[in-house]
């Protein structure tokens, strides 16, 4: 066994969004701010939300209207209330929300260096609620490295 990485800092943490309901929701400085705590100042940062109807995702974060082309892109493919669905126990946002969250996905890598984020210019990590209805979604941030 190699004990290289035994000296390797890692740093676990996390912080529950309040959501709205269906919408994208910035936590760039949450993660921000976890990754800067922690020892690391060369590694990754893994953000990683344990829920099954949203998504994670790296976006544009200056001009608000991509966020609103997506959410009609998403409508568009994966529609509200689709007779095909037959899972729809918790209304007909129930399955599209579940299609979205994998197609999405739920975790993001993303590299540190300085201590800080590596994002690029214009990119922001959001958390995308797929539900229309409110809910606390928490969202663990994994800090590796030295």
């Amino acid at each position: 066994m190699n004990d290289a990485g035994a000296n390797r800092p890692v740093d676990q943490n996390g912080f529950t969004v309040a959501t709205r309901g269906r919408g994208f929701f910035e936590i760039t400085r949450q993660v921000a701010d976890l990754v800067a705590a922690s020892a690391v100042q060369t590694g990754i940062a893994h953000v990683f939300t344990a829920h099954t109807s949203c998504s994670l995702l790296i976006s544009e974060n200056a001009d608000p209207t991509v966020r609103g082309d997506l959410e009609r892109w998403m409508a568009r493919v994966v529609p509200d209330g689709d007779p095909m669905f037959r899972h729809d126990a918790e209304g007909p946002d129930d399955m599209p929300a579940h299609i979205r969250s994998v197609l999405c996905g739920v975790s993001l890598t993303v590299p540190v260096a300085g201590g800080r984020l590596r994002l690029g210019t214009w990119q922001g990590i959001y958390l995308w609620e797929h539900r229309t209805h409110p809910h606390q979604r928490k969202v663990t941030v994994t800090v590796l490295g030295c």
